[in-house]
Order: structure tokens, then C-alpha cells, then sequence
């Protein structure tokens, strides 16, 4: 057999696996996501998964780093919609598609964004879940890059911001590679807090103590995070 033809083959068998893990974690909830179970429902072994995963652990990273190009995707098709757009009606349509994801996708959104999944023993410092997160991020940042450019927005100076801050943020700038005053960032790292915040809180239930709908109350959400940008 090809070199070609095998890794089809192994890329299929991936993709198989990965596709039955998250049936299973739609289904039944992240427990029920094992390797003997995926082994049972696709009619092969346990020990035969480690041909493609070498641990649990890979695996759901490897099923969160596909989960979020599942996201991001979506979302990148969305504001392709909108390409004749301004910023401001995207960058809401963004924020608004999130949000629907997120409700339709509960389970996944919850292995996502809950509790953080640890990295496999001797795993790189950024792996796969990692770049995939971090290419769903940069969906917002090219927004928040555009509006920048084309519209700055009042931001701290860098030597206002706190020093333990500033160097954190001075890190994830060298890290990302995001041409940003340090300011700038600042203010998008507090948007996105208002933003995942408000959906993570309703995504786990966590407003039905006083919402039955909180949609209403993501849209005042959204328009704080535009007052925020000047819009």
C-alpha cells in the first residue's frame, strides 16, 4: 500500500474517531467520552486506538482542537455573509453567532470553555487544541485589529497599566504577533471577559435565576463592548 493511500487512510480512521467522541459527548456527556467506548461503537479495540492516540488525554485535545475550527468556521462563513458590512453591524454578528453556537452546543462549548482539559504528560507547551483555539481568537482580533486601524479608540498608556499586566500583555503581543499598542489589547482582553462571560452564564445555567430569556440581556452586553469601541 502507498505512502499516500496509508495516511488517507489513518487521517479517515482520525477523523472517524474524533466524529464518534463527539457524538458521544453530545450524547451522553464528556464520562461517557472513553477510549473503550469510541473502540465498542466503531467495532474495534481499545488497545487498536492507540495506533492514533496514544492517551485519553490527546484524544479529547485533539476532538477540543476540532470542535474549534468546527466553531470558527462557522463563524468565518457568517462574517463572509457580511463582508459588505461596516465593523460595527460584524463585529455584533460576530458576538451574536458565538452566542448561537454556544447555546446549540452546549456539551461541546462546556469542554471548550469549562474546566481547562490538561495537556498530555511530555505534550508540547502549545499543541493542537491550542493553535485551534488560538485561530478561533484571531477571528476576533482581525476585527479588532480592522476597527483599530480605521477607527482608534481612546486606550490606557502603557506605562498607566499595571507592570505585572503590562508584561503579561507585553508576552502575549511577542507571542501572537499582533502589531497592538499594549493598550489596545488591554481593552480587547476586557471585551472579550464581557463577552464570553455573559455566555458562559448562560450556556451553564447559571442566569435562570432571574432569566428566562437572556437574550435581552446580551444585547446590552453587546452594546456596553460597542460603547467600549466607540461606536
Amino acid at each position: 500500500m502507498g505512502t499516500g493511500r496509508r495516511e488517507r487512510l489513518r487521517a479517515a480512521t482520525i477523523a472517524e474517531i474524533t466524529q464518534t467522541a463527539r457524538r458521544l459527548l453530545v450524547e451522553q456527556g464528556a464520562e461517557a467520552v472513553t477510549l473503550r467506548a469510541i473502540a465498542r461503537e466503531m467495532g474495534m479495540t481499545a488497545p487498536a486506538l492507540y495506533r492514533y492516540f496514544p492517551s485519553h488525554e490527546d484524544l479529547i485535545r485533539h476532538l477540543i482542537g476540532d470542535l474549534y475550527n468546527d466553531l470558527t468556521d462557522s463563524l468565518a462563513a457568517r462574517l463572509r455573509s457580511l463582508a459588505s458590512e461596516g465593523i460595527e453591524a460584524r463585529f455584533r454578528a460576530a458576538g451574536r453567532w458565538f452566542r448561537s453556537w454556544s447555546l446549540d452546543h452546549p456539551r461541546e462549548y462546556g469542554l471548550m470553555f469549562g474546566a481547562p482539559f490538561p495537556q498530555a504528560e511530555g505534550a508540547e507547551t502549545h499543541d493542537y487544541a491550542d493553535e485551534c483555539g488560538a485561530r478561533f481568537g484571531m477571528t476576533f482580533m482581525d476585527l479588532f485589529h480592522e476597527l483599530w486601524e480605521q477607527k482608534p479608540f481612546p486606550i490606557v498608556p502603557d506605562e498607566c497599566i499595571d507592570p505585572g499586566l503590562r508584561a503579561q500583555l507585553a508576552e502575549y503581543r511577542d507571542h501572537m504577533r499582533i502589531p497592538l499598542p499594549l493598550g489596545c489589547l488591554l481593552v480587547y482582553l476586557q471585551c472579550w471577559v464581557l463577552l464570553q462571560g455573559a455566555v458562559s452564564l448562560e450556556v451553564f445555567g447559571h442566569l435562570r435565576f432571574a432569566l428566562t430569556d437572556a437574550e435581552p440581556l446580551f444585547a446590552l452586553t453587546l452594546d456596553d463592548i460597542a460603547l467600549r469601541l466607540g461606536f
